[in-house]
């Protein structure tokens, strides 16, 4: 092992050295990673609000969940590949580590066809399936539409950084993805204010920061991990690696995907309350997104670190690692929970650049309960990401498949009722319910995980 990391230069064993120093060492970059994704799509919003107005905010939000299911399609795949690489890595298996990744680059490109071409013709019935107000159906469809187009750059990307991260390099997709967030910047305002291009311009703006993203990552992949690139012979990846990278793939993206269909009909509930509530929506959707990011970076530190350990045959160093892992996400739930009840208002105004008192009260309400709750799903995630880096697929989809019942219980029966804090209460009480489960589920089965060998 030491041989190979003088050799590329940018990997990590974390199946050595003390787990809370390696989870946080790779989850840092990570997080700071992750706040420039979301950068993206703030960004778009920022932009909308400031020089389009509120009705551009609502188009941009209106079909955000559609948006999120198509990202966690992407990540949710590549992490579930990402799993089996890491093992493989883990167990210092290089010629499955090869194939391993050969099969993921070829999965990932069946996937960005499917997923491209099928968006893209039914993307209008789904838009009216949501109830898209008529109003701003055309921004919204124009926006969306140029999201799913530029599919492979977002599959690429996640490809890329899914490689370097199952390795232990959280810092090189950082690198890349600062840049490519300025870039995005820079685009937003080139699109939208000096060529007028309307909220198309800013998804066009999104699409080629994330194609330079993707193209750098793929160049360094290329240079500095030459010892573990497929060549051409490892393409004929054999049948257990290609069932194991298909199960884990597809195992991971259900478990996201599901919850983010509850959320494309959840949010056609809320799309009936008007433009205005789909603009506070949007405000909490692009906030939550960022205030949560720790949480999601540290649960996939402990998922890299859980699956070369679990490679390793080293059960003691995951049980230790997990409950600290929870524990630093108690401890930034508390944090984040003080600066949302302190500052949540100036958020929203800075976030979409909105006056209207009904756009910042309802989002400051959203904001507040989200986060009184953030301790469940930080709990959630942690243990989620967990037992899939052990292999166990099952537990975390029920949990998935949970979450979907609960959003289209709101939808039918709450949200009509309650209104936006319909909208509000439903994810919080889904995570609960979710978080419950897969304790249940962790505890019934711990001793069977972490207790024999592996």
């Amino acid at each position: 092992m030491e041989q190979r990391q003088k050799r590329t230069g940018s990997v990590s064993d974390m199946t050595q050295g003390e787990p809370v120093r390696l989870i946080l060492a790779f989850a840092i970059p990570l997080f700071v990673g992750n706040i420039f994704q979301q950068i993206y799509s703030m960004v778009d919003t920022m932009v909308a609000g400031y020089f389009l107005g509120d009705n551009a905010i609502a188009a941009i939000g209106a079909t955000s969940s559609l948006y999120f299911l198509l990202l966690n399609l992407a990540i949710g795949m590549n992490n579930g590949y990402a799993i089996v690489v890491t093992q493989a890595f883990g167990a210092h298996d290089e010629k499955r580590l090869r194939q391993s990744i050969a099969g993921m680059m070829v999965l990932n490109a069946a996937v960005t066809v499917m997923v491209t071409v099928v968006s893209l013709a039914f993307l209008r019935p789904l838009m009216y399936f949501m109830n898209t107000p008529e109003s701003i159906f055309t921004d919204a469809y124009r926006y969306i539409w140029v999201i799913c187009a530029g599919m492979l750059a977002t599959i690429a990307y996640n490809m890329f950084a899914g490689i370097m991260r199952a390795m232990g390099n959280s810092r090189t997709p950082l690198y890349f993805l600062i840049f490519s967030s300025a870039l995005n910047i820079a685009l937003d305002l080139l699109m939208v204010v000096t060529f007028q291009m309307g909220v198309a311009g800013a998804a066009v703006a999104t699409v080629l920061a994330q194609a330079i993203s993707a193209l750098l990552s793929g160049l360094y992949v290329m240079r500095h991990y030459r010892d573990v690139f497929p060549t051409w012979a490892d393409f004929k990846v054999s049948g257990g690696i290609l069932t194991d990278l298909l199960t884990t793939g597809i195992a991971m993206a259900l478990m996201l995907c599901v919850v983010d269909l509850g959320s494309v009909i959840y949010q056609r509930a809320n799309n009936e309350l008007g433009e205005t509530i789909i603009a506070a929506h949007t405000a909490v959707r692009r906030l939550f997104s960022l205030t949560s990011q720790p949480l999601g970076g540290i649960a996939t530190s402990v998922s890299t670190f859980v699956g070369q350990n679990w490679g390793a045959g080293q059960p003691q160093r995951i049980r230790y690692a997990l409950k600290r892992a929870i524990w630093m996400e108690l401890v930034w739930c508390a944090f984040i929970a003080v600066v949302i009840f302190a500052f949540g208002e100036g958020l929203v105004r800075l976030t979409t650049g909105s006056s209207d008192p009904v756009v910042l009260s309802n989002a400051v309400m959203g904001l507040r309960i989200n986060v009184s709750c953030y301790a469940f799903l930080g709990i959630l995630f942690c243990l989620r990401t967990s037992m899939q880096a052990m292999g166990q697929k099952a537990a975390p989809i029920i949990s998935s498949v949970v979450e979907l019942a609960i959003k289209l219980a709101s939808a039918q029966w709450v949200i009509p009722r309650l209104g936006y804090l319909g909208t509000c209460l439903t994810e919080p009480f889904a995570w609960i319910a979710m978080m419950l489960w897969l304790t249940l589920a962790y505890w019934n089965q711990r001793k069977k995980l972490l207790t024999e060998e592996i």
